[in-house]
């Protein structure tokens, strides 16, 4: 048998596509989510959205998530990502759920929009709902006393 050498470009492009599916991972892994310059930010993988914190309606903790039809995402183990299409109104769901398990933030915004979401971590969890909560509360109030 003769030594045959694989060409370096099949090495290259084997180690490309590793780094390329760990970055994906870690990516869809947890969701990053950031409250900067009045707005709401969740990334997770190809899933983002961007909402502006006076455009909140209403947070609430709900234990479980309400029946859905899945347009795009995925499930893994206790991991819930995705747009959905509410079975009642037929409007887009966006889903960050990182625990099924936990309790989720229910974030409606812009009239009638829906958002469920929740971290690895509940106390987490229970610090994003707080400042969420706090800060619909002080725009309620300042708005009543307008």
């Amino acid at each position: 048998m003769g030594n045959k050498k694989r060409h370096w470009l099949w090495n290259v492009l084997i180690v490309v596509t590793m780094v390329f599916c760990a970055l994906a991972f870690v990516e869809h892994y947890k969701n990053w989510h950031k409250i900067e310059e009045g707005n709401l930010r969740i990334f997770s993988g190809i899933y983002y959205q961007k909402i502006p914190l006076t455009e909140i309606d209403s947070v609430l903790l709900v234990d479980k998530l309400p029946e859905m039809e899945r347009s795009t995402g995925f499930s893994w183990g206790m991991r819930e990502k995705g747009v959905f299409k509410d079975s009642i109104t037929q409007t887009k769901v966006y889903v960050f759920v990182d625990d099924l398990r936990q309790q989720k933030i229910k974030v409606v915004h812009h009239d009638s929009l829906k958002m469920y979401l929740n971290l690895q971590d509940s106390l987490q969890t229970q610090e994003l709902y707080s400042i969420l909560q706090t800060d619909l509360r002080e725009r309620t109030t300042s708005k009543g006393n307008e």
